[in-house]
């Protein structure tokens, strides 16, 4: 017959582990410091494209502030990729303004939305000067939120 064990808390665990002499686990400082944020755009949206450069500006501005210079990439995938076309983002100036503030900040579009516009509309697409290809955009945000990234959708 086998014993019922009860569960224990956080707290209970804690104070137990401390009374044993052992230390509790603790959040590595080193994954809180390289951490960045992602910010995801992920549709043909001025409003939501323009919030999300808005936010990298602004957080990075925060964040300067406290003495911080922030990790910001702006993923763009789906029919978000039009903030970084160079034949249809409406935001081509404000991003170059903001590339030539803050070169610290990248922009990714989807190398896969990007094929499958071009098939659709016939076209080779170019990029706006500074932004990169990743070959999936929301890959990318995964991959980046396993790493400890903060994720903003925009």
């Amino acid at each position: 017959m086998s014993e019922s064990v009860a569960p224990v808390s956080r707290r209970g665990f804690l104070a137990s582990a401390t009374a044993l002499g052992t230390p509790a686990p603790a959040v590595p400082a080193v994954a809180q410091h390289h951490a960045g944020i992602v910010i995801l755009i992920d549709r043909n949206d001025p409003h939501v494209m323009g919030h999300a450069i808005s936010y990298s500006g602004n957080l990075t501005r925060h964040f300067t502030s406290l003495g911080q210079t922030p990790i910001i990439e702006v993923v763009a995938n789906g029919t978000g990729i039009d903030v970084f076309r160079a034949d249809k983002s409406p935001l081509q100036e404000p991003i170059a303004a903001l590339r030539q503030m803050y070169p610290h900040i990248g922009f990714s579009m989807c190398a896969s939305s990007k094929a499958i516009a071009e098939s659709k509309e016939n076209l080779t697409i170019q990029l706006i000067d500074g932004a990169r290809l990743v070959p999936f955009g929301i890959g990318r945000v995964v991959e980046l939120q396993r790493k400890g990234w903060a994720y903003i959708h925009g």
